[in-house]
């Protein structure tokens, strides 16, 4: 299988709002702003009808030994964990894409001068397909990776950000606490994200300027990646090393929560270990269906 960039989608798309409020209610109905719902729970990903038996034995075999590996190395460790599909056959390829399914995270890198990644999260919590393409989309990678998430979205993170950066200009009409916000971000990425620190710009008494020019001055810039865990959860990095934006909308695309994290990488794009755990229940349970398939 060689998917496109545009297989792991990031943009969200706006649910109707007709299902919110009926057309003969909406006169009546005050509009409340409608909240995340549906937590996603773990259905297995179906075998395709047809599957050659020789086929679906070697792919099974593949991931046999991919969850041996996984099992046997500690959770911390588990990044270390890969396979290598650019090795097997397309058609086990393409298998292995429909049998392990998409999860709740995707993300994408789009860094200048340099392969450009896209990483999905399979059904299987803690197990990652990553792909690395170039601007003709050529795939030059293809490999699953084990643990909390693949470590190069960190490191596009550290290399297109910058350890400090000079303050905005706060002239512009309308500005309220932009200049305290700016130098309790600057003093807190300071501490290079250890531990987590969030910044919760919903619940701050901030204007549209300020909102404006913090905008500007951080950046939308190289990692973005997209949590379907719990409503949409999108999660984008910025010019100054370990800050994030971290912005949660519910399923009308309205923005519910706007948040600042400094962190290597924000705990709303990780794997736990107790979902890590699972998956490896999980993985033995399915891979011992398929193979009575």
């Amino acid at each position: 299988m060689s998917p496109s960039p545009h297989a792991f989608p990031i943009p969200v798309v706006a649910a109707s709002t007709a299902a919110v409020h009926p057309p003969e209610a909406a006169e009546a109905a005050p509009e409340y702003l409608a909240m995340p719902h549906d937590m996603a729970t773990f259905n297995a990903p179906r075998l395709p009808e047809a599957t050659e038996p020789a086929l679906l034995a070697a792919v099974v075999r593949h991931l046999r030994d991919l969850r041996g590996r996984m099992a046997a190395t500690d959770f911390l460790q588990a990044t270390k964990v890969t396979e290598d599909l650019l090795l097997w056959s397309e058609a086990e390829r393409a298998l292995a894409g429909d049998l392990l399914g998409f999860g709740e995270v995707s993300a994408y890198t789009h860094a200048p001068e340099a392969l450009q990644w896209r990483i999905q999260e399979t059904a299987f919590a803690g197990l990652w397909r990553v792909l690395a393409l170039d601007d003709a989309e050529t795939i030059h990678r293809d490999f699953l990776q084990a643990g909390a998430i693949p470590p190069v979205l960190a490191d596009t993170m550290r290399t297109t950000s910058q350890p400090a950066l000079p303050l905005p200009d706060f002239t512009q009409e309308g500005i309220m606490n932009a200049p305290a916000l700016a130098h309790e971000i600057v003093a807190r990425a300071a501490t290079h994200g250890a531990p987590t620190q969030v910044i919760n710009l919903t619940l701050l008494p901030v204007s549209e300027a300020d909102l404006d020019i913090l905008y500007a001055w951080l950046g939308h810039r190289a990692v973005s990646i997209l949590s379907r865990g719990y409503g949409n959860c999108r999660i984008t990095s910025t010019r100054l090393a370990n800050v994030w934006w971290v912005q949660y909308f519910n399923s009308m695309d309205a923005l519910i929560l706007n948040t600042l994290e400094i962190t290597p990488m924000p705990a709303a794009a990780l794997a736990a270990r107790e979902d890590y755990e699972d998956t490896l229940a999980r993985l033995d349970e399915y891979l011992r269906s398929l193979a009575e398939a």
